[in-house]
């Protein structure tokens, strides 16, 4: 397969174990609001729950067959039967950052540094959560391609665009339409096979300003891997150090996604705590990123890690010679213990309920649910994800009529590519700039602007 024959398919999380329902006693609730799909504000038209049809089987078909040859290779040039996907892009995928933007308007409300800290915490913790048993990876973005979301019940607007394509790189701009926030960034997620499972780098800063207070953070997201992509169950494990930092303040959130561990115990926790300037710790964050996530006083949190420390020796004094055989590496732990409330704690977030199909609909959340319909009088640009034939097909349950698309799409893109080699050209972005993150002084995508003047005139032809 030649360069002009290469193409992307991304994939991030797929699926994870079944949580528990998490206990909330002892706990204060930290002015969380849950956000709801809802009627819009004339109550005239309301957000879909549910997909045109279900997901078929992938008992058939063997992801082995196409990943033997791969192990320790990159995998961003590999592409995949459309069995394996979900009807989203992956630029849809990215907007499900802002499935709790609440927690962001909840940023605003705040007049001290540490408490708008700890929320914009939650915030990045939550923006993982959408991939909490999602066994179907998104479609492979085209080059040019655009996604529009706009939630004006809940206050924001959100603008993505494909800006490359070797690598593979995708940008959003998400904005307040209060001028409260904007939020922004790119991803150029680094894939590779290990025989079992997929490890994942998400490669990409993102940036949230908090305009009234005249402040800017910026992270990167954890690393994950999926086990068992050949046999079992699938299961997904976040992990690594993710450092939150305002860049006004000087204040630094560090959050170890912790890796699961010989045993399970640590599948899907997430501690860490918020430090000023001087490095003193000023909170101290904990829960899973599949459930909730918690705040306390170090000085508590301290006390009661060192209880619970003697209580552990003196149970493991009364033990008598017991041996525990560990379980194999990519086996699933059976330990799934909810998070455990320290009281006096405070909760920053609660994931929200999955509908009671979701299990038949690519486990989508109720947020993923609404990604793909088609809003009345809405003028969308000719690229934008919902008017992709093959994802369409895949939604209303035509697998052969999308893999027929997806072909002819990624086949179409070749012709184009070479085209611009022939005439010379560069292909030019439409929507974004490359230029430099003033926060962190790296490079970055910039939304150039003007987007939502719905001139599309230019658009080119993709689809």
């Amino acid at each position: 397969m030649n360069s002009e024959e290469e193409f992307y398919d991304a994939e991030t999380g797929l699926e994870s174990d079944d949580s528990c329902e998490v206990s909330f006693k002892d706990a204060l609730v930290f002015e969380n609001k849950q956000v709801t799909d809802g009627k819009q504000e004339n109550g005239v038209w309301e957000r879909r729950k549910t997909l045109p049809a279900e997901m078929i089987s992938r008992n058939n078909f063997s992801v082995w067959s196409i990943l033997k040859k791969c192990i320790g290779m990159e995998l961003s040039k590999i592409a995949m039967p459309v069995v394996f996907n979900e009807p989203l892009s992956f630029l849809q995928r990215i907007s499900e950052y802002m499935e709790h933007t609440q927690l962001i308007h909840q940023a605003c409300s705040l007049s001290d540094s540490t408490d708008r800290m700890q929320v914009v915490a939650a915030f990045a913790v939550s923006a993982v959560a959408s991939q909490w048993e999602r066994t179907g990876k998104p479609f492979n973005p085209l080059l040019g391609e655009t996604y529009e979301l706009m939630r004006e019940e809940e206050g924001y607007r959100l603008i993505s665009e494909q800006v490359s394509h070797h690598p593979p790189v995708s940008a959003f701009h998400a904005q307040s339409l209060k001028h409260e926030f904007e939020f922004h960034g790119s991803i150029d997620p680094k894939l590779k096979f290990w025989g079992k499972s997929v490890e994942a780098e998400p490669k990409g800063t993102m940036t949230l300003e908090l305009l009234k207070h005249k402040e800017a953070y910026t992270w990167t997201n954890p690393m994950c891997c999926v086990h068992n992509i050949i046999l079992g169950k699938l299961w997904i494990e976040q992990y690594g150090t993710v450092e939150i930092i305002n860049h006004s303040t000087g204040d630094k959130c560090v959050l170890n996604f912790k890796p699961v561990g010989m045993f399970g115990k640590e599948l899907h926790r997430v501690e860490g705590h918020i430090q000023d300037k001087s490095k003193k710790k000023r909170r101290v964050l904990y829960g899973k990123w599949t459930e909730c996530m918690y705040s306390i006083d170090p000085k508590v949190y301290d006390a009661h890690k060192k209880s619970e420390k003697k209580t552990a020796a003196d149970s493991k004094k009364l033990k008598k010679g017991r041996s525990c055989e560990a379980e194999e590496a990519d086996e699933m732990p059976d330990v799934q213990e909810t998070v455990t409330v320290i009281p006096g704690s405070a909760l920053l977030w609660r994931i929200s309920p999955r509908p009671a199909d979701s299990a038949q609909m690519y486990n989508f959340t109720s947020f993923a649910m609404t990604l793909n319909e088609m809003e009345p009088e809405t003028l969308l640009p000719p690229t934008d994800c919902r008017l992709r034939p093959d994802i369409r097909a895949m939604e209303n349950g035509d697998m052969e009529l999308s893999n027929s698309e997806k072909e002819r799409l990624e086949e179409k893109q070749r012709a184009s590519r070479r085209d611009r080699s022939v005439e010379e050209e560069e292909w030019r972005t439409r929507w974004f700039q490359l230029g430099t993150n003033p926060h962190t002084g790296a490079e970055d995508w910039l939304y150039s602007g003007g987007y939502f003047d719905r001139n599309y005139s230019d658009s080119p032809s993709i689809y």
